[in-house]
């Protein structure tokens, strides 16, 4: 988990989320809510000096190799 405290106005969970690891998603957003209790009383902009905890990045999903048949025989 990652700690951040909120340093500029307009900053939302989904910015931060974004600053910090280039994606938002929904399921990233719902367990930022899980980890920070009352953070969604406060608004959709959160106040400056709100700590907040973000969750770390899920680990990448396995990569499959799948072998492509070429129908013209050509490699």
């Amino acid at each position: 988990m990652i700690d951040i405290k909120v340093q500029r106005s307009r900053t939302t969970l989904d910015l931060l989320l974004w600053r910090q690891h280039g994606i938002v998603g929904m399921a990233m957003l719902e367990e930022t809510l899980e980890l920070n209790p009352g953070v969604a009383d406060l608004g959709a902009e959160l106040p400056i000096g709100t700590s907040v905890q973000l969750p770390d990045l899920p680990a990448p999903a396995p990569v499959q190799v799948t072998k492509v048949i070429d129908l013209f025989g050509e490699d």
